[in-house]
């Protein structure tokens, strides 16, 4: 039996539970994919494997998935045991929640030396209960490391624009005032997807000048990082996108007010605004997939803004 490691995932790995393009399989080392259900009972396993690159689909790989898999169908773990164990699983297990199209999912990550098995899991009856997606581990990490300096967007003189995180979307309207949204997915320093597009960032500024359009996010997007006030203390603390909790800073006169003077000015200096700030603190304490981690659900004071006063 191979050794190997389980967690939940973190908000960057998500993305990889689903299908990816031609240029994202490559760039990551998808070999391929594995989805499964547990059938009317509930504790039945069927499943279907999917070939992405098969010239990778070494017998060491084939070896390490067998091994993985039949672990987590083991007592020892049970989360592909039945439906109802999966359920147990994910549910012991909090930070693996994430909101999928209709319901909660659970998502984990099981690595071998060499390998990263990335499973989406759904408790649906009726449903395909998970999908597993295994890649090179060395690559994948790579491109998950690289895409967290975010997407640039410039004009076709190279001045930037604005930046949005790896998967986020922006709208794009054309000359007649009509509007479309494409998810963006980050490739490298000077490349996106734009929808199921490829572009080299300054090719993709000059044919939205050609033709007349203005692009933007589609929502104030996540920083980086920021600072913000811990609610208990009244402390300067540090928030970075996507973790949980929060790192303590130095920088504390033991004055609230002082305090929030001092974090105020840091975030101007980062470009932050009291929106974002909030939906920092509300994801670092919260869920990061929550309304309240969405810069739109404050205003520009950082006050919340009640539910049916912005579109979801």
């Amino acid at each position: 039996m191979v050794d190997f490691t389980l967690r939940p995932l973190t908000v960057p790995e998500r993305k990889y539970t689903y299908a990816q393009s031609s240029q994202l399989q490559g760039q990551t080392g998808n070999i391929g994919y594995l989805r499964g259900d547990f059938g009317s009972s509930g504790d039945q396993f069927y499943t279907t494997w999917f070939d992405t690159r098969p010239q990778w689909k070494s017998d060491e790989f084939k070896r390490d998935l067998d091994d993985v898999i039949n672990a987590l169908r083991s007592e020892e773990y049970g989360l592909l045991q039945s439906r109802s164990q999966l359920v147990r699983y994910g549910r012991e297990n909090k930070e693996s929640e994430m909101q999928g199209a209709y319901t909660t999912e659970f998502g984990f990550r099981a690595d071998t030396e060499k390998y990263a098995f990335v499973l989406r899991c759904n408790p649906t009856r009726g449903d395909y209960n998970f999908y597993c997606l295994c890649y090179v581990k060395e690559w994948l990490d790579k491109h998950i490391e690289e895409a967290n300096r975010d997407i640039r967007f410039i004009d076709s003189h190279y001045k930037e624009l604005f930046r949005i995180p790896d998967g986020e979307r922006i709208i794009v309207t054309d000359r007649d005032g009509k509007t479309e949204s494409y998810p963006c997915r980050y490739i490298d320093n000077y490349h996106t997807e734009v929808g199921r597009n490829l572009f080299h960032i300054c090719e993709f500024a000059e044919r939205m000048e050609q033709g007349g359009c203005i692009y933007a996010p589609m929502e104030p997007p996540l920083p980086p990082m920021c600072y913000s006030i811990l609610p208990s203390t009244g402390e300067v603390i540090q928030i970075d996108r996507w973790q949980k909790g929060y790192t303590a800073t130095r920088f504390n006169d033991g004055n609230r007010a002082e305090n929030e003077a001092i974090k105020d000015k840091f975030n101007e200096k980062l470009g932050v605004s009291k929106a974002q700030e909030q939906a920092m603190l509300a994801g670092s304490m919260i869920r990061w997939d929550s309304i309240a981690a969405k810069p739109k659900s404050y205003d520009e004071n950082g006050k919340a803004i009640k539910p049916k006063d912005y579109e979801r």
